[in-house]
C-alpha cells in the first residue's frame, strides 16, 4: 500500500496522519502497534495494524527515523486525518524542539487534506504552540480600578480552547485508563502542561462519578444490579459498516423472498463422485459450491437477475460480469468478499476460488478489494442447522440467495415415498427491478440445476 507522505518535517520531526485507505472511510479501529517510542523505522516498515469498516490491514510508515512519540492507544477509534505518530530523522537542529512544538507548530500550517476527505476543524491539532510569556494574553477578567503591571506571567488556561475546538489531549496510556474506567475524555479538566489530561485527572473524574452516588435512596438497589449484569459492546469496524448497509438495503430496496424445497439426493451424489477426481484432490467440494454454479447457470439464462438500480441516473444497470459474493461469518462479524468474474471459471477454479476466499476471510484478512464490486450474494445458513431465511440484498446488488441445510425427508420420487435428501431455498430480490416472473424463474433454474446437476450441464452448456 503506498502512503502519500502527510506533512512537512518540523525540526526533523515528522507527523504521520491516519490515512484513507482507498475506501472512502472516515475512521479506523488502531489494532495493534509494531512499534515504540524510541525505535528505528525505515520507510515502508509496518509500524500498526488497523480495522477500518471493511478490513483489517497494515500501515506502512512512509518516513525514516526514530519514533518520537504514538498519539493512538491500541483499541481506539481514530478518525482519518489525525495525526497518529511522529518520526524523528535526525535532521533537525538541537535544542527547544519537543514533540509538543513539533505538532503544534503543524496546526500553523494547514495542509491539504488527505484523499477523498476535507479536514475537520482541529482535527489534527495535538498541543498548542508555545508561546513566550511576553505575548501571553492578558487576562479576561474585567477591573474596576487600575491594575498594576503584573510581576509574574499570567496563568493560561490552555484546556479550554483545544477542548472546545477538537479531541482532548491525553497521552495513549491515559486514553487507555479513561476507556477501562468508563470516563468520557472530553468530560474530564486537564490540570497537566498545556491542557493535556494526566491519569489523576481521569481518577478524579471517576471520583466526581461516583460522589453522587454516595448517598443514594435504599429503594433503589436494582439500577446498580442490572449493569452489573449487562455487556456493552461498542459498534464499530466490520460490525458497523454491516449494520449501516443492512439498513440502507431494508429501508431502500423493497424485498421479496420466495421459497422453493429441492431433492439435491443426486447433488450430494456428484459431490462425493467429484471429490475422487484428481482435478479436485486439492480443493474443496461441497454443495455450496454446486449451489454457485447452478446459480451461474440461472444468471445466464436470466440476465437480469445479475443488475443493479441507479437511483441518481433512473437507470437499471445489468452486469455482463458475475462477481459472486459469499456472505462469510468471521470473529470480527459479517463480511462478503466475492468471486471475479465468476462466470469464466470452470468448475476446479471455482473451487479453489471459493477455498482462497473463504479461508481468507476466516484468517480476518479480507482485504477492501475483495469485498467490492459484488453482484449477487450467496449465503449458506444450512452450516448454521437453519431451514430457510429472508435474506437482505447486499446494498448494489438486485438479489441474494440462502442455502439452507440439507436433510434427510420424506419425499415422493417416481411415485413412491422414500427418504431423500432435501434442502430449501431462499431467493430474496429487489422488486424495483426484479419482479415476480424473473425472480420465480431464477429460483426455479437454480432448483432444477440441482435436482439432476449432470443433465442440466448438458442441456444447458
Amino acid at each position: 500500500m503506498a502512503i502519500q507522505k502527510s506533512t512537512p518535517a518540523v525540526d526533523g520531526v515528522h507527523a504521520f496522519k491516519l490515512p484513507d485507505v482507498g475506501e472512502g472511510l472516515i475512521e479506523a479501529e488502531l489494532l495493534t502497534w509494531y512499534v515504540k517510542p524510541g525505535d528505528e523505522v525505515k520507510d515502508g516498515q509496518m509500524i500498526c495494524e488497523i480495522e477500518t469498516a471493511k478490513a483489517v490491514v497494515e500501515l506502512p510508515c512512509p518516513y525514516s527515523g526514530t519514533v518520537k512519540e504514538l498519539f493512538a492507544a491500541e483499541g481506539e477509534t481514530v478518525e482519518v486525518g489525525t495525526v497518529i505518530i511522529t518520526v524523528d530523522d535526525g535532521t533537525g537542529g538541537s535544542g527547544g524542539g519537543t514533540a509538543e512544538a513539533d505538532t503544534g507548530a503543524e496546526t500553523e500550517e494547514r495542509e491539504k487534506p488527505l484523499v477523498g476527505y476535507g479536514e475537520k476543524a482541529a482535527s489534527t491539532q495535538r498541543r498548542p504552540r508555545r508561546r513566550p510569556a511576553a505575548t501571553a494574553p492578558t487576562p479576561a477578567a474585567p477591573a474596576p480600578r487600575p491594575a498594576p503591571a503584573p510581576t509574574t506571567p499570567e496563568p493560561a488556561a490552555p484546556a479550554a480552547p483545544v477542548r472546545s475546538e477538537g479531541r482532548p489531549l491525553a497521552k495513549p496510556p491515559v486514553r487507555k485508563l479513561a476507556k477501562d474506567l468508563g470516563i468520557d475524555l472530553a468530560t474530564v479538566s486537564p490540570t497537566g502542561k498545556d491542557g493535556i489530561i494526566t491519569r489523576d485527572d481521569v481518577h478524579a473524574a471517576v471520583e466526581a462519578v461516583r460522589t453522587p452516588e454516595a448517598a443514594p435512596a435504599p429503594e433503589t438497589p436494582v439500577e446498580t444490579d442490572r449493569s452489573a449484569r449487562e455487556q456493552r459492546i461498542p459498534i464499530k469496524g466490520v460490525r458497523k459498516h454491516t449494520a449501516a448497509a443492512m439498513v440502507n438495503s431494508a429501508f431502500t430496496a423493497p424485498h421479496v423472498t420466495e421459497f422453493l424445497q429441492v431433492d439435491v439426493t443426486r447433488t450430494m451424489k456428484a459431490v462425493a463422485r467429484l471429490r475422487e477426481r484428481p482435478d479436485f484432490a486439492d480443493v474443496k467440494v461441497s454443495p455450496l459450491l454446486l449451489v454457485a454454479k447452478a446459480l451461474l447457470m440461472a444468471i445466464r439464462r436470466h440476465p437480469g437477475i445479475n443488475a443493479s438500480w441507479d437511483e441518481e441516473n433512473q437507470e437499471i444497470v445489468v452486469k455482463n460480469y458475475v462477481n459472486l459474493g459469499i456472505a462469510a461469518a468471521t470473529e470480527r462479524g459479517l463480511v462478503v468478499p466475492n468471486i471475479k468474474d465468476a462466470e469464466s471459471q470452470t468448475l476446479p477454479e471455482l473451487a479453489a476460488s471459493l477455498k482462497r476466499l473463504t479461508e481468507t476471510a476466516r484468517a480476518g484478512k479480507t482485504g477492501p478489494a475483495d469485498m467490492s464490486g459484488g453482484t449477487i450474494t450467496i449465503t449458506n445458513v444450512g452450516v448454521f442447522g437453519v431451514d430457510a431465511g429472508t435474506p437482505i440484498i447486499n446494498p448494489g446488488e438486485a438479489a441474494i440467495l440462502a442455502f439452507g441445510q440439507i436433510r434427510d425427508m420424506p419425499w415422493v420420487h417416481k411415485g413412491e415415498l422414500k427418504i431423500r435428501k432435501v434442502t430449501t431455498l431462499s431467493l430474496s430480490f429487489d422488486h424495483r427491478l426484479v419482479d415476480g416472473e424473473l425472480g420465480s424463474k431464477v429460483l426455479r433454474d437454480i432448483g432444477t440445476a440441482l435436482e439432476d446437476p449432470e443433465l442440466t450441464a448438458l442441456a444447458w452448456g
